[in-house]
């Protein structure tokens, strides 16, 4: 499994970033290579993604939630193999630092070859950068689940 830990800083507070990323059907807008995400349960998300022109589906199931604090979750079906969590650490009252950490299981030698050049890191840290921008123009969430699992 290789691994991935990347963080920015956002210019909202705690509660509006963790209620923003809780909105996962969103991810398309700041997720390069995400075409669509359903939530399907309160834990069942179903990813598409198109990834240097590799097509994907897969479930992934929130094993972890508390609000403004955490979100984990791991794949259960389909061609991905990651599991990861986003934890959201308040700066203080209008910053937070989110941080991501994950770890994955590349498929084939050009999946392999590009974690080995830092591909992975480097989309997980523009990801989290577009998060910055889009939540920080937005200056508030477009809705939240503030459920525990």
């Amino acid at each position: 499994m290789s691994k991935v830990e990347e963080s920015v800083e956002v210019a909202v507070p705690v509660r509006t970033a963790y209620n923003q990323w809780t909105q996962f059907e969103t991810f398309p807008g700041f997720m390069e290579g995400v075409e669509r995400v359903e939530q399907r349960t309160d834990t069942l998300t179903h990813w598409v993604t198109d990834i240097g022109g590799t097509r994907r589906e897969f479930d992934a199931r929130i094993t972890e939630q508390i609000p403004d604090e955490r979100v984990a979750w791991t794949t259960v079906a389909g061609e991905a193999r990651q599991a990861g969590v986003v934890t959201f650490h308040r700066l203080d009252a209008d910053r937070t630092k989110v941080m991501l950490q994950m770890e994955f299981d590349p498929d084939g030698l050009a999946e392999t070859v590009g974690d080995k050049l830092g591909f992975v890191r480097r989309r997980a840290g523009g990801d989290l950068e577009r998060f910055r921008k889009y939540i920080e123009a937005r200056g508030a969430e477009s809705g939240g689940w503030r459920g525990t699992v």
